[in-house]
């Protein structure tokens, strides 16, 4: 993890970035199922931070400044290579956290073929360490993905969308506080972020050249705190074929693709009608998501540019099979718990707004202690006005439904009062996931497996300024309750 300069747009000057061996977006980590990698996590990065540290907020008092810790989200990792909050260390490992205990990681790669990340998750500064550039692609491959003949090369391009914002020089900006203020506290957290420039790959606004054939694109959402919904400019559909977990069973024919913070698509896009033409893949998703402000058409409504050239005499021979893959799907009678979350909007001893878990903080008592290799189904129960994509570490994991609920009964009287039917997951979120979309006065439900690891792991809100605000719980899986 080294501080580097790097031009963003060839009209900006450079811009101070951090970035894994030097790049910003760290370099594509490519591994093969079943086959071990060990990863040793270096910090040499400045002891001064690029952007304003609040010191109020949880892990922050008393600690450096400039810490990291590694999260390989998606990974099915043992807890000591999880990248756990307060395992962080500075530069040289000089000072360490309460949970570090190596520099170096294990990852056995014992999961499906997906599309992973790793990004930085150091308690308290996670939003700031990740906006500063510390986020990477990690794909798993297996011989069952590489048989479907699916485009890959040149043809298979990840496209990690974040937005930024930037001052006059170049430089990134991040709030110092929120406005307008709300606490004495400077520098202070703010509620979210929203930059105004999108960036794809570590440049604004770019194009990319393609040919009039199909392309298989790994798109990450990987901002803050903006969600995405993104469409073609021509109307053309996406062929979604996997998720954060890996491939669907069957490819799914869209035209619109909602991404919350760390969730992933996996599409094909036939580029072979529109030889010679630019088409723009377009964001309509308010801020904040459902029901914020409307996006501006003209800057974080557009994310990038498709430059379709003409047909060359090679033949496009990869295909979208009808039939990717075979999923085992859960049975809630499989089940032996069922847990209530609760997320929650409070305030904090500031008077600043404040999200939580079940009303508790990070460093309260672990309250969730799972059986390993147990299947579990959890509820989440949105009490907030906005939609929180949670997050589980370790486990992957599938949607049940939703299903809409009184939010003022709840409040007053702890009952669960549905005021409609269950909602189905959308067709192309019916397969394994880390990463599911809780809406506001929904209960979500999910199904999961806990294993193939003991131990403690967090699970939060993806929202990276809600995370380093104490919407973040740890959970133990243990050999018994």
């Amino acid at each position: 993890m080294k501080q580097i300069k790097q031009r963003l747009h060839r009209y900006f000057p450079e811009t101070t970035v951090w970035g894994y061996e030097g790049f910003y977006p760290g370099p594509i980590i490519e591994v093969q199922r079943n086959k071990p990698v060990v990863v040793k996590w270096i910090n040499s990065l400045p002891d001064k931070h690029l952007l304003p540290v609040d010191h109020t907020v949880h892990g922050c008092m008393n600690t450096p400044e400039v810490r990291t810790v590694v999260h390989l989200h998606g990974g099915n990792v043992p807890a000591v290579s999880d990248g756990h909050p307060e395992a962080w260390f500075t530069r040289k490992y000089g000072e360490t956290g309460p949970a570090f205990s190596t520099s170096v990681y294990y990852y056995p790669n014992n999961q499906r073929a997906a599309t992973l990340w790793y990004h930085d998750h150091a308690i308290g500064i996670t939003r700031l360490n990740v906006y500063a550039g510390l986020a990477g692609i990690y794909y798993i491959r297996d011989k069952h993905e590489r048989s479907l003949n699916l485009p890959k090369g040149k043809h298979e391009i990840p496209l990690i969308i974040q937005d930024r914002s930037f001052n006059k020089d170049g430089s990134l900006f991040y709030p110092s506080k929120p406005e307008p203020p709300v606490a004495d506290v400077y520098p202070s957290i703010v509620p979210e972020f929203f930059g105004n420039t999108i960036l794809v790959n570590g440049k604004v606004w770019p194009y990319l050249s393609v040919e009039p054939r199909k392309y298989r694109f790994r798109i990450l959402n990987g901002s803050n705190s903006r969600f995405y919904r993104l469409r073609f400019s021509t109307g053309q559909p996406f062929y979604q074929i996997g998720t954060d977990g890996g491939l669907l069973e069957r490819p799914v024919e869209v035209n619109t693709i909602t991404l919350a913070p760390a969730e992933r698509a996996d599409v094909i896009v036939d580029f072979s009608r529109y030889a010679g033409e630019k088409i723009l893949l377009l964001n309509d998703a308010p801020t904040p998501f459902p029901d914020g402000d409307p996006v501006d058409p003209d800057t974080t409504g557009q994310i990038m540019q498709f430059r379709v050239g003409y047909p060359y005499f090679v033949h496009d021979n990869s295909r979208i099979p009808d039939r990717l893959c075979r999923i085992e799907w859960l049975s809630e009678s499989s089940a032996i718990k069922v847990r209530d979350q609760e997320l929650i909007e409070s305030v904090d001893e500031y008077g600043r707004p404040i999200l939580l878990l079940n009303n508790k903080r990070w460093d309260d008592p672990i309250d969730d202690t799972t059986l390993f290799q147990s299947v579990e189904i959890w509820r989440f129960i949105n009490l907030t006005v906005d939609t929180h994509p949670i997050h589980l570490h370790l486990v992957q994991f599938q949607i049940l439904d939703r299903q809409p609920f009184d939010v003022e009964h709840y409040k007053s009287t702890g009952e669960v009062v549905f005021t409609g039917p269950k909602v189905k997951p959308d067709l192309n979120e019916r397969g394994w996931k880390d990463t599911v979309r809780a809406n506001p006065g929904e209960v979500t439900r999910i199904i999961a497996r806990f294993g193939d690891y003991t131990g403690i792991y967090p699970w939060h809100c993806h929202i990276l300024e809600h995370e380093d605000h104490e919407m973040m719980r740890p959970y133990e899986v243990n050999f018994k309750l």
